[in-house]
């Protein structure tokens, strides 16, 4: 009888350990104080407080952790703080990929728009900007949004490295091969049949 051949690889549905987000990875992503300044001005929107949202965040996340000190011991505070500070930069790393398609497709429709033979992209009625104004101003007020959660992210950042007294890092889970557990674990199994 034939033994089945085995494949080393691993299966295509097998989880892929994904990269945490990092303030780096924010910051690259998400538009910086001059850049949303600049849009906020084109676009005739709000300035946004930069230093007072990076500040207040600070602010709160150390006051927060002055109330859990009797409840919670040095390691589980920073635990703690590694996860709110992890949602804070997490949440600011998606805003600013959001805010990077949402300008990719502004360019797109831009770009089609500039084409004189088209008629789809127009002016729509009086009142009403055109496709590609729409999509301008949803990627300048994307601009804000995810401005202002990078900013709120490294106001947590820094309230770790106050609490703590080191940097921020994300946390990195060490992923165990599952089919290679599985397989020892059967090997153990069929060795253990053996007496």
């Amino acid at each position: 009888m034939a033994k089945p051949s085995r494949s080393s690889r691993t299966p295509a549905n097998a989880a892929q350990p994904r990269k945490a987000a990092t303030l780096e990875m924010v910051r690259l992503t998400c538009p910086d104080a001059s850049q949303v300044r600049l849009i906020a001005e084109s676009f005739g929107l709000a300035f946004l407080d930069s230093d007072g949202i990076r500040d207040s965040h600070q602010r709160l996340i150390v006051e927060t952790s002055e109330d859990l000190k009797e409840g919670l011991g040095e390691r589980a505070m920073q635990i703690h703080l590694q996860r709110i500070v992890g949602a804070y930069v997490g949440s600011a790393h998606g805003a600013g990929q959001f805010y990077s398609r949402a300008v990719t497709e502004a360019r797109d429709v831009t770009a089609k728009a500039a084409n004189d033979a088209r008629d789809d992209d127009l002016d729509g009625p009086v009142g009403f900007g055109s496709a590609a104004q729409r999509k301008r101003e949803f990627a300048a007020d994307m601009a804000l949004q995810a401005h202002a959660l990078c900013k709120a992210a490294e106001g947590a950042a820094a309230a770790y490295e106050q609490i703590v007294g080191e940097a921020w890092k994300p946390f990195e889970r060490a992923i165990e091969n599952a089919a290679q557990s599985v397989g020892r674990k059967a090997a153990e199994m069929q060795m253990a049949a053996f007496g």
